[in-house]
């Protein structure tokens, strides 16, 4: 590609305006919870075909006060809340354990719809890492193990004799077991937020309120 082709591929880019359609989210297509509305879109993610339909950008704010974000999976979600799992000594896992305000996003571009959740994360009880670890596939349970996740390593060689030296650790054993260092966080959310683009800008924005005393409000906000 050409200096010139590229400048004008980077215009293009810029200058695009997608017309996102007709399809409406209107308050009485919604059910009375966030979570089983999150569940059937998620479902429906899935059917049409939108690539790890799971991933969720995850916000947190570091010790120093700086903001972060990254993208995630997804492994649980029920009515306490949204799961994922990470190292608890990574740099997502440090912020969390310092402050657990939190933000998921997941665009699921193709369909015009993002999912936008505000709360708090917390450790999800030692049985669920437990449970969850367990069934990871023996190759990220090793690389569990060999990677102090975010922290500097001299090259990929590095990384690689760690995960050799961690394989010949529990060569044999039919059962690597769960670092302590290694768990889940559950989200739990006071305000989730489901956007439906819509023609002319003039998309579908409606929110979930945590009322006081339990329950959730419905209200819809201006795009």
């Amino acid at each position: 590609m050409t200096d010139d082709s590229r400048d004008e591929a980077l215009r293009s880019a810029l200058r695009t305006h997608t017309d996102y359609g007709a399809e409406r989210l209107e308050e009485a297509d919604v059910a009375a919870d966030p979570f089983t509305q999150f569940t059937a879109w998620l479902a429906e993610a899935a059917e049409r075909g939108v690539y790890e339909p799971n991933a969720m950008v995850l916000g947190t704010i570091d010790p120093d006060g700086a903001p972060s974000i990254r993208t995630v999976l997804l492994r649980g979600v029920d009515e306490r809340g949204f799961e994922f799992y990470t190292d608890y000594t990574s740099r997502k896992g440090r912020a969390l354990l310092a402050n657990p305000a939190v933000s998921l996003v997941f665009p699921w571009y193709t369909l015009h719809r993002q999912v936008i959740a505000f709360g708090e994360a917390h450790s999800v009880e030692r049985e669920a890492s437990d449970a969850y670890f367990a069934a990871r596939p023996r190759g990220a349970q090793i690389a569990a193990w060999s990677s102090d996740q975010s922290q500097p390593i001299a090259s990929r060689e590095a990384l690689e004799q760690k995960v050799r030296d961690t394989e010949q650790r529990f060569e044999g054993e039919e059962v690597v077991p769960r670092p302590e260092r290694w768990g889940g966080f559950r989200v739990v959310p006071h305000r989730v937020e489901f956007w439906q683009g819509r023609t002319s800008r003039l998309h579908d924005r409606l929110v979930f309120r945590a009322a006081v005393g339990g329950g959730w409000e419905l209200e819809r906000i201006q795009p």
